[in-house]
């Protein structure tokens, strides 16, 4: 890793590290700055709230239809734990949106103890 004139890091690429995994479905957590404009959020028309966050309810779905938002992209810039918490949630309803019935993802979860965030 090298330092660029600005002082902060500057990753480059490796010849020859490249790795290649097969994959369904890919989730990325990365360093979040906010969401990015003019891309697909724009392109979907997905409203924002007054933060530049991407605006869903507590349901994790945001002003279009089909597309949940959790995390980062939702709360801004915040804990892990808060969120693995919201990945969860999201995914508990993304499982019922797509089933078309409640979530068995909820039942197995009231199932066994979380780590409660307070």
């Amino acid at each position: 890793m090298r330092v660029a004139s600005n002082g902060r890091f500057a990753p480059r690429e490796l010849a020859g590290t490249e790795k290649v995994w097969p994959a369904d479905l890919v989730l990325l957590a990365l360093g979040f700055l906010g969401p990015e404009r003019g891309g697909l959020l724009d392109e979907l028309g997905v409203k924002l709230d007054a933060r530049g966050n991407v605006e869903a309810g507590p349901d994790k779905r945001t002003s279009v239809p089909g597309v949940f938002a959790a995390g980062d992209m939702r709360r801004g810039q915040s804990l892990v734990v808060w969120a693995i918490a919201e990945g969860r949630e999201c995914a508990r309803e993304v499982d019922a949106h797509l089933s078309g019935r409640p979530s068995l993802l909820a039942a197995r979860a009231q199932s066994r103890s979380d780590v409660a965030l307070a």
